[in-house]
């Protein structure tokens, strides 16, 4: 499908809003902690401060946290920032299967379960925002075979959880390799995809998923390709992303005629020493400042944001592809 040409080019943040957990240790159930969610509001401000919006992708212990509740009432008082869903199946009822790496990704459970763990969460976001959200990304990017059927059928409008260019069969999830920066129409009922945006940048960035593919087989070869400056793919956040990198990304992307932009990054990385990827005051300034770089050169580009809602209202008017 094609975006409207009154959309132009834009670009939106999506936040993966969790608990917090050790990222180098197994999974549990109990994980359910969101002290780092105190750190939201001046993570947002920064935002604020470029009029850029965010959807917060929530989960069942943000939805059931109160205090996460009322700070994310508060920060929609943009005025453009809105709700959106993201299912971590370990810690969203019913709680039916085994807490396994397998059962991380929600494609991988039963059909009557994915649908039970669904309704939980999107019943939920509505009893505690008033609002029945519209837009899901799995946790761990975990779609299955029935997913996209089951999320349209409740009454889902957008699905985000597909990422450009990245496998994760050997953990037992998907392979997204040969899924492109495009939003398309999933074939169930209005759900439309938009995957998150991974850009191929450097002297052999034509070579794009297949050269990456190939440089994987050879001992620290994307390493040494990205260093070198003739290969790097690039997920658009500052979470172990590089901001020249990034940077680079997104003029690659606009000069590709990409017409939405998608950024992310986890909601713990708000706060030091919930993430790998921000584990300290400096690590915080820094994530911080890729933001601001990354806002600074969208506006040179004439990128403008977009909201939530502006999406859904370009949607309703996106011509099929040929």
């Amino acid at each position: 499908m094609d975006w409207p040409d009154r959309f132009g080019t834009r670009f939106s943040v999506f936040v993966d809003t969790e608990e917090e957990f050790d990222w180098s240790q197994p999974l549990a159930r109990e994980n359910r902690a969101t002290q780092s969610m105190d750190a939201l509001p001046d993570m947002h401000a920064l935002f604020a401060a470029h009029d850029v919006p965010a959807t917060y992708m929530i989960d069942d212990p943000i939805v059931r946290c109160p205090r996460s509740v009322e700070i994310l009432k508060r920060v929609m008082e943009d005025g453009g920032s809105a709700i959106g869903s993201q299912l971590h199946p370990w810690v969203n009822p019913p709680f039916d299967e085994v807490v396994c790496p397998r059962n991380s990704f929600l494609g991988n459970l039963s059909r009557d379960l994915q649908a039970a763990k669904i309704a939980a969460l999107t019943d939920a976001i509505e009893a505690a925002f008033g609002r029945r959200p519209v837009m899901m990304r799995t946790g761990r990017y975990g779609l299955g075979a029935d997913t996209l059927e089951l999320l349209a059928a409740a009454g889902y409008r957008v699905d985000t959880s597909m990422r450009s260019g990245y496998s994760y069969a050997s953990e037992h999830g998907p392979d997204y390799r040969a899924i492109g920066n495009h939003a398309f129409r999933t074939g169930h009922g209005d759900l439309i995809e938009i995957p998150l945006t991974t850009v191929y940048t450097g002297a052999l960035k034509r070579g794009g998923i297949a050269l990456h593919g190939a440089l994987g087989r050879v001992p620290r070869g994307r390493g040494v390709a990205s260093r070198l400056g003739l290969l790097s793919r690039v997920a658009l956040t500052p979470e172990d992303m590089p901001v020249e990198l990034a940077l680079e990304a997104i003029r690659v992307a606009a000069g590709e005629g990409e017409r939405l932009l998608m950024f992310s990054y986890h909601s713990p990385s708000a706060a030091p020493g919930y993430t790998p990827y921000v584990r300290d005051a400096a690590d915080l300034a820094a994530f911080r400042s890729w933001w601001e770089r990354a806002f600074a050169l969208l506006a040179k580009l004439g990128i403008a944001p977009a909201s939530h809602d502006q999406i859904l209202e370009a949607l309703a008017g996106a011509p099929d592809r040929p």
